[in-house]
């Protein structure tokens, strides 16, 4: 059968090798039946250079070059500084953070998601100073060590912050959603980064358009599946 698979939201990190013994059964037994695998975003807790030593790093890598099938990146909010050098080893395509796909016959925009919070005002604000190419290239410059104290910190006040921040707007603003539909002139969207899985159906200048947004994989594996047929939200056990 002719699909097309989505993941996203993985946190990997070696903290939880339950999530990774997933993912690496769901790319030996899944991912190679597939047309390609697109992760949006968040393959990684967190990324402080492509140099750094973990052997997991490596592992993934490994794994994903092995797939028979084109395998494409868009970056989160935690992975956003991974780079060429592993996009190579993992023989990953690095996609801009939004891409629209001609698949089976229907347009599909796909993204992290992060840029649709735009009730999130203080987030928007530090993912516009981190995506600085100075700032960038300022923090890859610094010794591994630093860079590790830096991350740790940054995940510490993120999560400290997020505690106090309602969930309303923590989600996409819809106003957003339906912004970003009109400028790439599609009726399908696939994104991840809310954790909050669900198929969506909204109505767009008088059209039914969809929100497909995926799971992240905490206790089980999340992917959406589309084909000819239409699109699927399927969870499934590690």
């Amino acid at each position: 059968m002719s699909r097309t698979l989505f993941i996203a939201d993985l946190h990997l990190c070696q903290e939880e090798p339950a999530i990774t013994a997933g993912f690496l059964h769901f790319l030996a037994r899944e991912a190679p039946h597939c047309d390609a695998l697109y992760i949006l975003g968040d393959l990684f807790e967190a990324w402080i250079g492509d140099d750094d030593p973990n052997p997991l790093h490596q592992q993934v890598a490994d794994a994903l070059r092995a797939l028979p099938v084109p395998v494409y990146f868009i970056h989160g909010n935690r992975d956003f500084l991974l780079g060429r050098r592993f996009a190579c080893a993992s023989n990953m395509t690095l996609l801009p953070e939004e891409q629209v796909l001609t698949l089976y016959g229907q347009r599909v925009l796909i993204m992290h998601g992060d840029t649709l919070c735009t009730d999130d005002a203080g987030y928007l604000r530090f993912r516009a100073k981190v995506h600085k190419p100075w700032i960038q290239r300022l923090f890859l410059a610094l010794p591994l060590r630093i860079r590790k104290r830096i991350a740790a910190r940054m995940r510490a006040d993120s999560k400290q912050a997020n505690q106090h921040k309602s969930q309303s707007i923590m989600d996409v603003n819809p106003d957003a959603v339906i912004s970003a539909l009109l400028r790439q002139q599609v009726a399908l969207l696939i994104h991840g980064h809310t954790h909050r899985p669900a198929i969506h159906t909204l109505e767009v200048q008088g059209e039914t358009a969809q929100r497909a947004v995926l799971g992240a994989w905490h206790e089980r594996g999340s992917m959406i599946q589309l084909d000819a047929s239409g699109i699927q939200l399927i969870e499934f056990d590690f």
